[in-house]
């Protein structure tokens, strides 16, 4: 594996005798991969008062190689160790380090600590870096500590980034990074290309403020909820769905509701989604007319049921009991399982009832699916009353309902 050496210096004191042999010796320990010795070692290299170590060009570059070399091979315990002492070999180690961080062949376990390393440096590269890292990986350890060391840098590189964001071959980047850095220094900053030209740079900006909760931004979001770029809404919709605390105050409802008739379905589904967050009958009862009218794309039906169960107030399962007098069968589908997935321990008797009076009104129209889906949602509120219905459906025609209907009958049985 091969990375870019960053380049020697010339203003390093001469090589000793002593230096030679702590590197040679540890070279020889690395080969054997004694690395509590090359640990050991490294630590009497001659250091400044700033805790650099003070070396010429080649025995820097022999150094920092045996210090990578345990970096990579090492156990994690070893790991650890030289993970502190790489930084004092100062910001020229952040080239290479930033290539293989990034290189996706790299264990994981050495990308991590070198986020650790990088944190210790607020150069425009170690930030670059880290941002690419998030956009690049899955990995949610890695994910975790690139934000976590961007946090960490925060105000030391903010200034930095301002800087940046006039220069158009790095506005784009900067902004990122000054979105994933989340202090309360990027919130004036984001505040302005909030209404910038570029829809992806608004959009940037007002997802990061909404993680904010600072008394400028609450109109700045409102304002973009009516913005020209889709982008921009749905993340302004899903940024005041967090904040249920101002649903009075804003009057939330009124401006979330023009949402549900967006153009674009993501923009109508996140509308959705921050309406049930208000928690609110007015926001319920809102949901519930979308779903009545037939002009509703079948997915947007199918995250109103969804939404309409996630608020958790009574008037919620009262607009899911109406809904399903009118309702074709995969909506049906749909609002039997959110019936059987309510958490509130209050609402769960009357999720019960709706299911057993469905049942009861028009059992002899009921496909298979529908009967499977209800004995199982039955069995998930646990609701003693559902007893009788359960009982008919264990002498139901088809087998998987039997089945079903038996197993939910052992949740009533074990009920805690």
């Amino acid at each position: 594996m091969t990375y870019l050496k960053p380049e020697p210096t010339s203003n390093q004191s001469s090589p000793s005798s002593l230096v030679k042999k702590i590197l040679e010796q540890g070279t020889e320990a690395a080969l054997r991969q004694n690395w509590l010795f090359v640990s050991n070692q490294l630590k009497l290299l001659p250091q400044s008062k700033a805790k650099l170590f003070i070396l010429e060009p080649q025995d820097w570059q022999t150094g920092f190689e045996l210090a990578l070399s345990m970096l990579l091979n090492a156990d994690f315990q070893h790991k650890w160790e030289i993970t502190k002492l790489i930084p004092e070999f100062g910001s020229k180690i952040v080239p290479p380090l930033s290539k293989i961080v990034l290189d996706e062949e790299v264990d994981a376990e050495v990308r991590w600590f070198i986020c650790q390393i990088l944190g210790n440096f607020t150069e425009q590269k170690v930030i670059f870096t880290l941002v690419e890292l998030l956009q690049q990986t899955n990995d949610s350890e890695l994910i975790a500590i690139a934000g976590k060391t961007l946090i960490e840098i925060g105000d030391r590189a903010i200034e930095a980034l301002i800087d940046l964001l006039s220069q158009p071959e790095h506005r784009l980047l900067a902004v990122k990074s000054l979105s994933y850095i989340r202090t309360a220094n990027t919130i004036t900053p984001l505040l302005q290309i909030a209404s910038d030209e570029a829809p992806e740079l608004r959009a940037i900006a007002i997802k990061a403020l909404g993680s904010f909760h600072d008394c400028r931004i609450p109109p700045v979001l409102i304002t973009a909820l009516t913005d020209k770029h889709s982008t921009v809404r749905k993340e302004a919709a899903i940024a005041l769905g967090y904040r249920p605390d101002l649903c009075g105050e804003l009057d939330l409802i009124a401006h979330l509701q023009p949402l549900l008739f967006d153009l674009n379905l993501e923009v109508c589904h996140q509308a959705a989604i921050a309406l049930g967050r208000m928690k609110q009958d007015a926001a319920n009862a809102i949901l519930f007319e979308v779903l009545q009218t037939e002009t509703t794309p079948s997915s947007l039906q199918s995250d109103l049921v969804k939404v309409l169960g996630w608020s958790e107030i009574s008037s919620g399962i009262s607009y899911l009991q109406q809904a399903l007098t009118r309702a074709g069968e995969l909506v049906t589908q749909e609002i039997i399982t959110v019936l059987g997935r309510i958490s509130t321990a209050k609402l769960k008797p009357q999720s019960a009832q709706v299911l057993i009076n469905f049942w009861q009104n028009k059992k002899q129209l009921y496909s298979p699916q529908i009967r499977q889906d209800l004995v199982t949602s039955l069995g998930e509120l646990r609701c003693k009353s559902a007893q009788p219905v359960l009982e008919q459906l264990v002498e139901d025609s088809d087998r998987k309902v039997k089945l079903h209907a038996l197993a939910a009958l052992k949740k009533l049985k074990t009920k805690s």
